[in-house]
């Protein structure tokens, strides 16, 4: 499933990842480079799969682990209300 943010999330990317704005709760949300590489997969039209391999491959980390970060970050994205 795609990833969408809300109307009321802001995004900017940064010198160090991406900084989202939760407009309706006034907070702020760091994502590092990692996250910021999974995140722009998949608002480009990823599939998480495809979010996992461009991290094993741009960081050099194991697939699995990759597959499990991915996961980790979208579902903390969508429980937060960020996302959908």
């Amino acid at each position: 499933m795609p990833l969408r943010f809300g109307d009321n999330v802001s995004t900017a990317e940064t010198d160090y990842g991406t900084v989202l704005l939760d407009e309706r709760a006034g907070t702020y949300w760091e994502l590092n480079p990692t996250a910021t590489l999974v995140v722009r997969t998949l608002l480009d039209g990823g599939e998480e799969t495809d979010a996992a391999a461009a991290l094993a491959r741009e960081f050099d980390v194991d697939r699995a682990q990759a597959r499990l970060d991915v996961e980790t970050l979208v579902r903390e994205l969508r429980n937060s209300g960020l996302a959908s």
